[in-house]
């Protein structure tokens, strides 16, 4: 863990489907601007922390503190509104809404409504190609696109922690360099990040630390 204060505080945390543990004694840390890589192989718990962590799982115990708030257990909208937001593996926009529509989507809380001018400049600014496509329906755009747009509908909740579930998946080569820079600025801006990104050379690249998860534990940290 770095010398900065820590934003969220994972502790012990198990996680159980039936009677299967998915995960187990896992406990880690992350701070406001900081990037925090998860690597391990398909079916370690990756995918489970980050849906743990996003009030989309309930823990079966531990515990998972944002900002000295405990949220092990709460529905993802109440997580959501504390400033935690989810850019799940498979995009999952509403392919039958414009591109603005899906931003608008995002912007569902009362912080974010306040703001939603800028932050339609802001997420345009990160991906120019969201500008130009704004009355497109999203179904029609290309693969890349729909990803931009996943994450740009996630930062419309105005987030102080973003979680990624394999961001750069089926992307081209200029499309996941897009991608990072924009995730670079956003760590530069005080955002929290943690993604587990099959692209291992570029996640660990761009990480301040990585996590190595195995059989449902955390085996590693750096």
């Amino acid at each position: 863990m770095s010398a900065r204060a820590a934003l969220l505080v994972v502790n012990r945390l198990r996680v159980a489907q039936g009677r299967h543990i998915v995960l187990e004694d896992v406990s880690l840390e992350l701070a406001a601007g900081e990037a925090l890589a998860l690597f391990g192989a398909e079916g370690a718990g990756k995918s489970t922390l980050l849906a743990a962590i996003a009030g989309l799982i309930k823990p079966a115990g531990g515990t998972i503190r944002f900002d000295g708030t405990e949220i092990a257990g709460l529905d993802s909208a109440k997580v959501c509104n504390l400033g935690i937001m989810l850019v799940p593996e498979g995009r999952q926009i509403f392919p039958a809404l414009t591109v603005v529509d899906n931003l608008r989507a995002g912007a569902s809380i009362a912080r974010a409504r306040a703001q939603a001018s800028a932050l339609y400049e802001r997420i345009y600014s990160l991906f120019p190609k969201l500008a130009e496509r704004r009355a497109q329906i999203a179904g029609t755009l290309s693969g890349g696109e729909q990803q931009l747009l996943a994450i740009g509908r996630c930062l419309m909740s105005v987030p102080r922690l973003l979680l990624l579930d394999e961001p750069t998946q089926g992307l081209s080569e200029p499309t996941r360099d897009l991608v990072y820079a924009a995730l670079g600025t956003l760590r530069s801006d005080g955002m929290a990040l943690m993604l587990a990104d099959p692209d291992q050379e570029l996640a660990r690249s761009f990480a301040d630390r990585t996590c190595l998860i195995a059989d449902g534990h955390l085996a590693t940290a750096d």
